[in-house]
């Protein structure tokens, strides 16, 4: 059984030849012997994929869920991210404190309680008390989601599995509207509804008594023999002892730090810049007006004479592709330049927007660039500005700080988020579709100049590889 302890012909190395010695001459001396060591005596192939590859799967279960979630009773959404704000924010100590297993199975246990509470609800009180709910669960499911895809996958498929998160989403968003279709038929379905999402948190939730947990993790905990442990169950025993020196190298290159990460060191502190960075991609990703198109799509298709559900599955078909594209690009063509190529595909869209508002244009030509907009808008967003940020951000975040800091970087995407869907109808009163659609339109090129001046490339490197490079930089 692949979630079981794996017997292999590696004799694993003990702990005390990874432990950091006092003198600092020794340390050194250790880990020039370590990597002659690993130079020798490890293969120089990459890991096998399948080994790692059903923790993912299990992980992004959450990622279903949020979809999911998303798909049903959008008049209640704004609830849902306000318990995902609270959630988000409690996501980086929990990821922290309890361990990345601990904390999927923390965010399933409101995702069960608020959907069975809003499936037996008679009044709308007790409604949003369980959208509240699982909201939390959603705001605390997806960071945690990230940092553990990143740490588990090898190197080599890091952007692919990254993108196994996105695709879950979709398929969320899908699931969430084939299994809805019946409400307008059959009374009380919406309760079902409900219902139904509580088979894979608990499946989530079981899931992860099987997983494997971050080595990562257990290496910041002192727990050196379980990292190791882990890590062969995930890398295979041949790549082990690479991967244990990585880490050891990374301790030898830090400074002394303090254990616990305050929101002052995050906003202020030597890794302030990486997590402006984050947050600055996030605040972009929502201001280029991705979740005004996913929420009022359909009044566009509207207008153009195509059904509500059926606008809602071309939008969701769109995304799906754009995904799809993403998890075969990811790690081919990297990170950066998948984000460089959709912001400008996303700013051309929100153009076609723009010109189906002019006067001069006949009624069906309006209609055509309105709809292909919208779809070329959401399959430009899913090939970089939706799976990328997630990605990207765990990668490049110190490990001390990596839970926390995508933490508050999500956190800063759940404010905008709100706020965008709060004031995009009023906004569209006041301003006309041509001049706010113009501002989305400058947003994603302002995201364009952002990336290019202060996103690195980091395909194909281990985490180690990119926290030391980031750290010998000034």
């Amino acid at each position: 059984m692949w979630g079981s302890q794996s017997s292999s012909m590696y004799k694993r190395t003990s702990s005390r030849e990874y432990s950091p010695m006092v003198d600092v001459e020794d340390n050194s001396r250790l880990l020039l012997d370590d990597d002659d060591d690993v130079s020798k005596e490890t293969e120089t192939t990459n890991p096998p994929w399948i080994c790692s590859l059903p923790h993912v799967l299990v992980a992004t279960l959450s990622s279903f869920l949020f979809g999911y979630h998303l798909g049903i009773f959008c008049l209640v959404v704004s609830v849902c991210l306000g318990g995902a704000f609270i959630g988000s924010l409690f996501s980086g100590g929990a990821a922290d404190g309890l361990g990345r297993r601990r904390a999927f199975q923390l965010s399933a246990l409101p995702m069960i309680l608020g959907a069975f509470v809003s499936g037996v609800s008679n009044s709308l009180a007790v409604m949003l008390l369980g959208r509240f709910l699982v909201g939390t669960g959603m705001g605390l499911g997806p960071p945690v989601a990230a940092l553990y895809v990143t740490e588990v996958s090898p190197a080599f498929v890091r952007g692919t599995y990254g993108s196994f998160i996105q695709i879950a989403t979709c398929l969320g968003l899908m699931a969430a509207l084939f299994i809805g279709i019946p409400v307008h038929s059959i009374t009380g379905w919406w309760r079902v509804c409900f219902w139904l999402s509580t088979i894979p948190a608990a499946a989530l939730a079981l899931g992860m008594f099987f997983c494997a947990e971050s080595p990562q993790w257990l290496f910041k905990q002192g727990r050196i023999a379980e990292a190791e442990a882990e890590f062969e169950r995930l890398l295979g025993g041949s790549h082990v002892k690479t991967a244990m020196a990585e880490l050891h190298k990374l301790e030898l290159d830090k400074t002394d730090e303090p254990d616990v990460v305050t929101l002052t060191e995050l906003l202020y502190g030597r890794h302030s810049r990486v997590v402006f960075i984050g947050s600055t991609l996030f605040a972009l990703q929502q201001l280029s007006g991705i979740n005004a198109v996913f929420y009022f799509s359909s009044t566009v298709f509207k207008s153009a004479g195509v059904p509500s559900d059926m606008a809602n599955i071309f939008v969701g078909i769109s995304n799906l592709l754009g995904s799809l594209i993403a998890m075969v690009l990811m790690d081919k063509v990297g990170r950066k330049l998948l984000l460089l190529w959709s912001f400008i595909g996303m700013a051309l869209a929100m153009a076609l927007q723009v010109g189906a508002t002019s006067s001069y244009l006949p009624h069906f030509s309006a209609l055509c660039l309105s709809v292909g907009g919208t779809l070329v808008f959401v399959l430009t967003f899913a090939l970089g500005a939706g799976p990328v940020p997630g990605l990207l951000l765990p990668e490049i975040f110190p490990s001390r700080i990596r839970a926390k800091a995508l933490a508050l970087c999500l956190s800063v995407h759940w404010v905008i988020n709100f706020f965008v869907g709060l004031l995009f109808l009023k906004l569209l009163e006041q301003l006309g579709p041509r001049l706010l659609y113009s501002m989305f339109s400058t947003f994603c090129l302002m995201a364009v100049m952002f990336v290019k001046r202060n996103v690195i490339e980091t395909k194909g490197k281990t985490l180690q590889e990119i926290e030391i490079s980031l750290l010998a930089k000034p």
